[in-house]
């Protein structure tokens, strides 16, 4: 499956933006999506990842409550909506798919920057 995500950008603390990554190649409803991101000299972390079919969403503590991951099984896309940024979410933010729970996340998209201004 290949992953295109978008939507990314600079925005002020307290601010919301919205992550799009659009799928194709593969049936997406057979896909776990995800969201991962990378801040500067860290390592990469998950954020948020969402079931098949929708019905099931895990949140890093970190952005629990201000970050929901949704998606669109007939248009192929899985959102981030983010809301309430802060300095520490600026980060490269990356989309990634896998078949079951029991396989790594090795399908990713290229990363798009959000960077979020104090």
């Amino acid at each position: 499956v290949q992953l295109q995500a978008s939507g990314g950008g600079l925005v002020q603390a307290g601010g919301s933006l919205r992550l799009s990554c659009a799928a194709s190649g593969r049936t997406f409803s057979d896909y776990f999506m995800a969201w991962f991101r990378q801040a500067p000299g860290k390592e990469r972390e998950f954020v948020a990842s969402i079931t098949g079919s929708g019905d099931k969403t895990v949140y890093a503590d970190s952005v629990k409550g201000r970050f929901t991951i949704s998606r669109d099984n007939a248009k192929t896309t899985v959102s981030l909506q983010m809301n309430g940024l802060t300095p520490e979410d600026t980060a490269v933010y990356y989309c990634a798919a896998r078949r079951t729970v029991l396989t790594r996340y090795n399908y990713w998209g290229q990363g798009t920057q959000v960077t979020v201004s104090s």
